[in-house]
């Protein structure tokens, strides 16, 4: 028996049991190729748990695989309206967790297995044909290595962990900021639950949040909500580009209504004052101004800001230590593969459609390795959940088609109409913010 031969009956390993995860292990199933699913969470969507409390800016209808939804919807799955826009709690609970449960994913996912590694058998990143006599590097099998001291052999592998435990730093250089470990007990990183769980450090407080993405205005808006609610509250925005307008785009000129609806009510928040923007303001050091606070941020330029609190909203990076023994070709810059890095165009409209892009663009040196999803973008935004769907119908595809499709690899535009569930009731209403209130505040 061939290496390869041998190689081709393991399962294809996907790690992360969320939107992405979850979606290429439907795919797989569906092209009848064995998988196993590595989660490190307890349940399935576990990252998202921590954001549960933020309604998304794009539509049910969008944020649901079609493979997945075919699926589930065999099973009685009582569909979502498609023109709501979900929160992450109800992301997880309505779509997430059924979608876990289904008999023909249930047994592929291993929960609180969490990865801590990932090389080909035997050989390191310098071996080579030299060193593999009679066989090819490629046809060697992955082994992936996980923290309670196993190992789960594999015939390829498709990265969709995601970056929420990978933050940006405070810090405006990309480095943490000085003082920013010692002043961690203040620091909130991307979306505090400000209206529930962490309510209580924010009310009647001073909160700068430092960020000029989505994350950074959910939770201004947020911020907004708790200080009609609790006096005394104040909010500073601290943005490190010296022009804020980006992010206040008006609703038509997004191409998610949802999305710049958002903008739209920062605009009219900071223009009346209730939230206090701090333009070109480059976070240096972080001091604390008495033992049991608050902090005071320090600016390169000199500039000070004290708060009670700091929520730190200056989005994530692509974490690829988890490889470093497997050969990747990442784009010095993003951190992307470089193939998709060139197109990447900081310049394309807000959520315009996502660039195309196949097995060709998404594919490293070592063959049968793929990062899908948010961490295929790198330090790039503007990623959609659609987007990931499409990466792992490209990818599950050119692995059914064995060694010889993943070798040559597919770069054909990612057109497929979404094809939705025959059924459809609209969901119940839950805690979350109502994207039409958005422009009203």
């Amino acid at each position: 028996m061939s290496n390869e031969y041998a190689t081709r009956h393991l399962p294809v390993v996907v790690i992360g049991a969320g939107p992405v995860g979850l979606a290429a292990a439907a795919h797989l199933a569906g092209h009848r190729v064995p998988s196993v699913v590595l989660e490190a969470g307890d349940t399935a969507g576990a990252a998202i748990r921590n954001w549960q409390h933020v309604r998304l800016f794009s539509r049910w209808r969008d944020n649901i695989d079609p493979v997945a939804g075919r699926l589930l919807d065999t099973a009685g799955w009582p569909a979502p309206d498609p023109l709501r826009y979900p929160t992450g709690a109800e992301l997880i609970d309505d779509y997430l967790l059924p979608l876990a449960d289904l008999p023909v994913l249930a047994d592929r996912i291993r929960y609180g297995a969490r990865v801590t590694g990932i090389a080909r058998l035997g050989i390191d990143r310098l071996a080579g044909a030299d060193r593999l006599p009679g066989t090819d590097r490629a046809d060697t099998p992955f082994v992936v290595r996980l923290d309670d001291g196993t190992e789960q052999l594999a015939r390829a592998v498709i990265d969709a962990s995601g970056t929420w435990h990978t933050p940006n730093h405070l810090g405006g250089e990309g480095l943490p900021a000085l003082g920013e470990s010692a002043a961690a007990a203040y620091l909130d990183f991307a979306l505090p639950d400000v209206l529930g769980t962490d309510r209580p450090a924010h009310a009647g407080r001073h909160t700068v949040v430092v960020g000029a993405g989505h994350s950074a205005a959910n939770t201004l808006l947020d911020l907004i909500d708790l200080a009609g609610a609790a006096p005394g509250t104040r909010i500073t925005w601290a943005v490190r580009r010296v022009d804020a307008d980006p992010v206040f785009a008006a609703d038509d000129a997004d191409a998610l209504p949802a999305r710049g609806a958002i903008g739209t009510g920062l605009r009219r928040l900071v223009d009346t004052g209730r939230v206090t923007l701090a333009a070109g303001f480059v976070t240096h050091r972080v001091e604390r101004c008495t033992a049991a606070g608050p902090v005071r941020l320090v600016s390169r330029d000199g500039r000070s800001i004290v708060a009670d609190r700091v929520v730190v909203a200056t989005g994530f990076r692509a974490d690829h230590r988890l490889a470093a023994e497997l050969r990747l070709d990442l784009d010095p810059v993003l951190g992307t593969s470089r193939g998709l890095a060139a197109l990447l165009d900081p310049d394309r409209p807000r959520g315009g459609p996502a660039p195309a892009h196949g097995v060709a663009e998404l594919r490293h040196p070592e063959r049968g390795y793929f990062v899908v999803g948010v961490k295929s973008y790198g330090r790039s935004t503007g990623f959609l959940m659609a987007t990931g769907y499409r990466q792992v119908r490209q990818v599950t595809a050119a692995l059914a088609s064995g060694p010889a499709g993943d070798r040559r690899g597919t770069s054909h535009p990612l057109r497929w109409p979404p094809v939705w569930p025959r059924r459809t009731a609209a969901t119940t209403g839950r805690a979350g913010r109502s994207v039409a209130d958005l422009s009203r505040r």
